[in-house]
């Protein structure tokens, strides 16, 4: 093989890998925003079945405690989808993209 001496790399035709710290923080921050959802909603639902929490400040009305567990139940949703998205993208393969009918075949 022969070596250019123009200055080719071929290290520079990879895109280059992202920063993986990002995804690793929204992971976390979504696993936490999911882990108060469900604390969240588990005090909401604890009101509706007579046994408020002895939290003050949340609201213990059936309106109140029908409102914290609304709100408990999209935070978790909100954060698994968030947590599931920083995942994804944490496990993206960072190779070359190639079509498959350019690949050697292996027949």
């Amino acid at each position: 093989m022969k070596l250019s001496d123009d200055g080719f790399n071929a290290r520079r035709l990879r895109p280059r890998g992202p920063n993986r710290w990002r995804m690793r923080i929204g992971a976390a921050l979504a696993a936490v925003l999911a882990a108060f959802g469900i604390l969240l909603g588990m005090a909401g639902i604890a009101s509706l079945l007579g046994r408020p929490p002895a939290i003050d400040g949340l609201d213990t009305s059936t309106t109140g405690a029908a409102i914290l567990t609304v709100f408990g139940v999209l935070f978790l949703y909100l954060g698994i989808f968030v947590w599931r998205r920083c995942r994804r993208r944490m496990r993206r393969t960072q190779d070359l993209n190639l079509a498959p009918h350019l690949m050697k075949r292996h027949d």
